[in-house]
């Protein structure tokens, strides 16, 4: 339990990562990912990379530049443009189903209009899953051009989409379904130069 505290990055590196130590069992054909980040950066950084054997991207969180979020399923990506909030944290929330290939994404709360992507689509195991980079091969292939620097928290996974209510409780820390992993029950190694600070 990890309630209260974030990640910080505090500087470009290919070697510094939080590696999430969750053992996923079966494939997904629904997910959903949520996490807050802060930062200045104004390059493209990796926030979520889940990386398969086959898929480097096989759910990635990328955000290209200030304003863009970038959400990757099997190597396929949507790209959504939000507000830019400078001198704040963003809180978002991104959730695939396979049998329609519908994405929902939530921006601090807020539900951006439902997009699709890689319909029929199942999300392999095992996975190598890393704040804070963009794998380019499993557990590896980072860049610093791509490492993110700031702070991450508030992380939470599900094997399930998710509502709105669900959404803000997320952002809260408070989740309504339990989740594959989250801030609360987060099994995580710190790799190189990465701190956890209230």
């Amino acid at each position: 339990d990890i309630l209260g505290l974030v990640f910080v990055f505090p500087q470009e590196s290919r070697s510094a990562y939080v590696q999430v130590q969750a053992r996923l069992e079966q494939p997904l054909n629904n997910f959903t990912v949520c996490l807050r980040s802060f930062t200045d950066l104004t390059r493209p950084c990796g926030l979520f990379s889940y990386a398969t054997e086959n898929q480097d991207n096989e759910i990635l969180l990328l955000k290209p530049r200030p304003g863009q979020y970038e959400f990757y399923v099997g190597g396929r990506s949507l790209l959504f443009v939000v507000p830019r909030s400078p001198g704040e944290s963003e809180h978002v929330c991104a959730s695939w189903e396979s049998s329609t290939g519908i994405v929902r994404f939530w921006f601090n709360g807020k539900p951006w209009p439902r997009k699709g992507l890689q319909r029929g689509y199942t999300v392999g195991v095992p996975a190598s899953i890393l704040l804070g980079q963009d794998q380019d091969s499993f557990g590896g292939g980072l860049d610093t051009q791509e490492s993110f620097v700031g702070e991450i928290s508030s992380v939470y996974m599900w094997d399930t989409g998710i509502s709105a209510s669900g959404v803000r409780a997320a952002m809260y820390d408070t989740p309504e379904e339990t989740p594959l992993f989250g801030w609360r029950n987060f099994p995580y190694k710190i790799v190189g130069e990465v701190y956890l600070k209230p």
